[in-house]
């Protein structure tokens, strides 16, 4: 093939790499030699090479089924045929033989039940939609078939849904493993073996199952379950086998992740009894357990699920006393992982802490079966044997919690193993069976931040299964190029033999760790040094030392790069028993525990001389043993029919209907996916039936359906046309290699193009010249149209003329006559504008004049109050300051007192006669009350006395307003403004009346208050006086403060009453003032409404007579403001001001006003 460009041509649709979505759609607007610049979806433009950007296939709403359908085998068209299927709730999606399934974190029941398995009973793989169950049944049928064994390999990483996975391929072989002609087998006696082997999941899942930070029912082991058919095809007997079971987790767990099912199970689910038995409390209480804060998952009750738990037992036959000793043994997990240790002597010794850690040993101890002392001894002591005899040294408190965890792994891994023996005993290996199917449900490839050796032996397993999946689906490739009978001698096979040589070939990096695990002192620096000096490690590709990380090795598997951690590596590769831990627990009264540590005794190897003896421990390689169980997984399914499924986990965050295509592309690398496409990509990727094919590239050579050829030579006639190479015609197919569909794509576009260039050349010529004809015909048209539109127009500019002229005569009358009419009315409004403004001046000038008089009266009163105020609030101060000085004498002349001892008799007795004396004081302040009560009404009598007299006061001020009505406007005016500052200072002084009254009734509820509250205490003192030479200083100061604050309240009490009837009779007086004012301006005004009717007539020649009414009221304000001081003094100048205001002055002439309002034209 040639230049990737030749693929490419301006419209096509390609694939560009994404930072956040990996991979995004965009189109080819230019094609620049080899580089290409590219539009996306969002409008944003991009450059980059040919080679850089695949082609999109064409779109298929949904997806397809089977991915190698698709036109172009590629990263970005698998993912987003996935993504596409995912969002139509579509999870299941095959490549070849290959099911990949898609976690949708949702339930889907329709998906699933007998309805489904009888749909897919006994129909071809493809025939219907991709599932899990199509899957089970052909291998259950080509079981049948070939009589040979079978084996489903699932896989994916955690959360990926390969435990429900498992459990479905479970349920329908158990299914079809009871299904016979007649209908289903019925059960009697017993649980059948496909019931004992459903059973066994929930079971497994409690002990081995533990919640993750991606997933909340995650797999901490890996399954083989090899399940057993007769020659009928039905289940005749199963077996499970474990892989590499997770035991740090027992004792270490990290937030917010969860121990394993069984501990949370068993601390909600055992009854009262049962907790009494097992020794059991809350999981919050265990320091297994509490190292996390998460303790419940959402929508399990761990009650129920500890139910469920007991009767899986049950179903796979664990008897009722095995189930005891289990819980048992459980508990004593939880009880020794709550033993603490503190530092003994001088420090390189411990002992268990005093109090629970004693207490909690004690537990342990009686839960296993074991001596206490046994015990504990076993735990803060290690023996070895030498030649000379044992020598026993002890631990200390870190060493003694690490032998303490280390033993809590022992016992659990000791009881899983049991466990697990168990269930194959109850259900039974049929080892005459005549076929099997196995269902392999192992932990997907591994890369976090932070790898470990659990990482390292899971990824060893991944890549011993990755070449099984390569060598599997390369052999896939190989059949189907044999049926089509085409040439593929000279296709590569891409192997990863040389990572599995680097990690378990001879001397290669388990070797070098097992034997660095014989030297007690070594590190994870020490091994990291001895596979970096190593020469297989040093000469493979796939080995790499890390830049910054001195005891880290980072190996090239074929998902990618992982660093691993050397830190753990030694400790967690060491898979022995103390010797101190197998003789106390071999020993022990319980016989569960007892057969758990049964072993027949190890001897030793000489030493250096020549001497023999035992060890400490029994050297075990954790690594060592994983690798044989590898070797034995493998050398099974070698011997099988291999069938995969391929688990995704579609998001981080576990919600339906989200799919993360950078995750999901990670996975399906680590799945081995990419790599199938890849070696498919190296035969023949693009595989296209000859029907489809002619359907598609018949533009190339349009000529041969004309011809009576068949699909095949006519397929193979236009790839001769196009010139490709390489390429192989099948018996159905054609065989393209990589990019070869690409090029024939662009041939066919370009040829396409080039046939709508040439229609469309051909319609435009005639559209133009169609245009051209009705362009002419619409001109002429226009043209004629224009012309009698201009005639049209100069008549109506005739006619308008003339119009406009006889409008305009019209008009100019009528604006003629309104501009007359405006000016009339202007200068009718001009004088009334004159006289009002005259009048409008005199009326401010008599307002101006009232309200200076206002504000004069008000600042005055304002100043009055200040001075008295700030005279008020001096000697209130001066009175506190003066009493203050004086109380503070009499403390200190108190204290004084109270110091001397000697006088504590003569004070007793003199307080005795305080008491008579405060009796005496009560009696005088409640008779002071009573007078206070009764002045009190008095001051209310005088209180509606003085209302009742305000109201006679408002009566004779309507009477004289009634008398003043025929008096002139002016003096009326007066006489009201004078009436409301009356009323005013009626309601002020009502207002001053309330407060006083008010004031009164509060300090009264006040004196009253603190009386009752004296009284309180002198009856308190009367009952306490058994008590008083105790407390007899204290009730000394109590006593006479209260009593001095209690006259100085009645002394102020009094001076309130003498200020309140001073302040009332103030007011009398007032009143009584102000009657008199009342009286004086009633009867002034009298007179100034008679005297105009009895004074007489000016004289004849307009000189001024001798008494006026105005000069008559002028002399009596006169005589009533030298007698009336204040308001009535007010009164008095503002009748005068508004009488000389009347008056014409000295000279002038009566109606001038008249005078000059004949002087005005009047144009009316």
């Amino acid at each position: 093939m040639g230049s990737d460009t030749v693929v490419h041509t301006v419209g096509t649709k390609v694939w560009i790499r994404d930072e956040e979505e990996s991979w995004k759609k965009a189109e080819v607007i230019r094609v620049e030699n080899d580089q290409l610049l590219l539009r996306t979806e969002s409008g944003e433009e991009t450059k980059c090479k040919a080679e850089d950007a695949p082609l999109q296939n064409p779109d298929t709403r949904g997806g397809v089924e089977d991915m190698t359908r698709l036109p172009y085998l590629h990263e970005p068209g698998v993912m987003w045929n996935l993504r596409s299927r995912y969002m139509l709730d579509d999870i299941y999606t095959y490549t070849g033989t290959i099911l990949i399934a898609v976690n949708p974190f949702a339930s889907l029941p329709h998906l699933y039940g007998a309805h489904m398995m009888d749909q897919y009973r006994g129909a071809d793989l493809g025939e219907l939609s991709p599932h899990v169950y199509a899957i089970a049944d052909a291998a259950y049928r080509q079981m049948r078939k070939e009589m040979k064994g079978q084996s489903i390999l699932v896989s994916g990483e955690s959360g990926a849904g390969k435990t429900e996975t498992s459990k479905l391929i479970m349920k329908y072989l158990a299914y079809m493993g009871g299904y016979k002609e007649s209908g289903r087998e019925g059960g009697k006696g017993g649980p059948s073996v496909e019931e004992q082997v459903l059973e066994s999941n929930p079971l497994l899942e409690a002990f081995g199952n533990a919640k993750t930070v991606r997933n909340n029912n995650s797999s901490r082991f890996g399954k083989y379950v090899e399940i057993n058919f007769n020659k009928d095809g039905v289940i005749s007997g199963a077996a499970i086998r474990t892989y590499l079971l997770e035991r740090s987790r027992v004792v270490a767990v990290n937030n917010p992740e969860r121990n394993y099912h069984i501990f949370y199970q068993l601390c909600e689910g055992a009854s009262v009894e049962q907790r009494a038995r097992w020794k059991l409390s809350a999981a919050a209480d265990y320091f297994y357990l509490n190292q996390s804060t998460c303790f419940e998952l959402p929508g399990v009750n761990n009650a129920e699920e500890f139910k469920c738990t007991v009767h899986a037992m049950t179903r796979v036959g664990i008897p009722e006393a095995d189930q005891e000793a289990i819980f048992r043994t459980v508990s004593a997990i939880l009880a020794l992982g709550n033993i603490s240790f503190v530092a003994a002597g001088d420090g390189e010794s411990s002992v268990p802490q005093p109090g629970k850690g004693e207490q909690y040993l004690a537990t342990t101890a009686e839960l296993l079966g074991v001596d206490k002392e046994g015990l504990c001894k076993a735990l803060t002591t290690r023996t070895r044997q030498t030649p000379e005899g044992p020598i026993v040294s002890p631990l200390d408190a870190k060493a003694a919690t690490e032998n303490r965890d280390s033993l809590a792994k022992v016992i659990y891994a000791k009881m899983f193993d049991w466990l697990v023996a168990r269930i194959n005993n109850a259900i039974g290996e049929d080892l005459n069976c005549a076929a099997s199917v196995g269902v392999l449900d192992i932990y997907g490839f591994e890369s976090f931040q932070y790898n470990d050796f659990e990482q390292f032996c899971i990824n060893l397993a991944n890549e011993k299964l990755q070449q099984h999946f390569n060598q599997h689906v390369f052999k896939m490739e190989q059949a189907e190029y044999e049926r089509e009978k085409i040439d593929w001698s000279y296709i590569q096979f891409v192997d990863n033999q040389d990572v599995l040589d680097l990690i378990e070939g001879k001397m290669g990096i388990l070797d070098l760790l097992d034997e660095q695990c014989r030297f007690p002192t070594a590190t994870g620096a020490d091994l990291a040094q001895k596979l970096f000096s190593s020469n297989l490690c040093k000469d493979s590709k796939r080995f790499s030392k890390p830049k910054r990380l001195v005891s880290a090795f980072t190996i090239d598997h074929y998902a990618g790069d992982v660093t691993y951690e050397c830190a753990n590596f030694l400790d967690k590769n060491k898979d022995f028993v103390v010797a101190e831990h197998q003789s106390l627990l071999g020993s022990a009264s319980l016989k569960f525990v007892a057969e758990l540590f049964y072993e027949a005794p190890v001897e030793a190897a000489p030493d250096a001389k020549g001497g023999k003896g035992l060890k400490g421990f029994k050297f075990n390689s954790v690594g060592s043993q994983f690798k044989k169980q590898l070797a034995d997984l493998m050398t099974q399914l070698h011997a099988m029919e291999p069938h995969y499924i391929r688990c995704i986990k579609p998001n981080s965050v576990n919600k339906p209907a989200l799919f993360e295509n950078k995750n999901s592309l990670h996975q399906l690398r680590c799945g081995g996916v990419l790599e199938a496409v890849r070696i498919s990509c190296a035969g023949f990727p693009s595989k296209r039936p000859y029907p489809d094919f002619v359907d598609h590239f018949w533009p190339l050579a349009p000529e041969l359906l004309r011809t009576d050829l068949d699909d095949q030579e006519i397929s193979k006639r236009i790839i001769e046309k196009t010139g490709l190479a390489g390429y192989q015609l099948g018996e159905t197919k054609v065989f393209l290699r990589a990019g070869q569909m690409a090029q024939m794509d662009k041939l066919r576009t370009d040829k396409l193009n080039s046939a709508a260039i040439r229609i469309q050349r051909s319609v435009r010529g005639y559209l133009a010249r169609k245009h051209y004809l009705q362009a002419m015909q619409r001109v002429l048209l226009l043209q004629s149209c224009v012309r009698a539109y201009f005639a049209r127009m100069e008549y109506k500019h005739m006619r308008e003329t003339k119009a406009a002229i006889t409008i305009q005569r019209f008009y100019r009358g009528y604006a003629a006559r309104k501009e007359y009419q405006k000016s009339y009315r202007l200068v009718l409004l001009l004088q009334s504008m004159w006289r009002g403004r005259t009048a409008r001046q005199r009326f401010e000038h008599m307002r101006r004049l009232h309200a200076s008089v206002t504000i004069q009266n008000t600042y005055r009163a304002y100043r009055a109050r200040a001075d008295y105020e700030s005279q008020r609030q001096a000697a209130l101060v001066f009175q506190c300051a003066f009493r203050a000085k004086a109380a503070k004498r009499a403390l200190r002349q108190l204290r004084a007192d109270a110091r001397e001892s000697s006088k504590l008799l003569e004070d007793k007795k003199a307080l005795e006669v305080k008491v008579h004396e405060l009796q005496a004081t009560l009696e005088v302040v409640q008779k002071q009350r009573n007078e206070l009560r009764q002045q009190i009404k008095d001051e209310k009598a005088a209180l509606a006395d003085s209302e009742r007299k305000c109201k006679e006061l408002e009566g004779e001020k309507a009477a004289l307003a009634a008398q003043a009505a025929v008096a002139t406007a002016a003096e009326l005016e007066a006489i009201k403004s004078a009436r409301e500052r009356a009323e005013g200072e009626a309601e002020s002084l009502k207002t001053q009346l309330a407060e006083l009254t008010e004031r009164a009734a509060k300090e009264k509820a006040e004196l009253e208050k603190k009386l009752a509250s004296a009284r309180d205490w002198i009856d308190r003192q009367m009952n306490e006086r058994s008590d008083i030479e105790k407390k007899f200083h204290a009730m000394k100061d109590d006593l006479i403060t209260r009593l001095q604050n209690a006259c100085g309240q009645r002394d102020e009490a009094r001076a309130q009453v003498l200020e309140l009837q001073a302040e009332m009779e103030k007011m009398r007086e007032s009143l009584t003032v102000k009657e008199r004012q009342l009286t004086l301006a009633s009867a002034a005004a009298a007179a100034a409404a008679v005297a105009p009717a009895s004074s007489p007539a000016p004289a004849a020649n307009g000189a001024p007579a001798a008494s006026t009414p105005a000069t008559e009221g002028s002399r009596l304000m006169e005589n009533f403001a030298k007698r009336a001081p204040g308001y009535a003094k007010a009164i008095s100048d503002s009748m005068s001001t508004i009488l000389s205001f009347n008056t014409p002055p000295p000279g002038s002439r009566p109606g001038r006003e008249e005078e000059a309002g004949a002087r005005t034209p009047d144009i009316r």
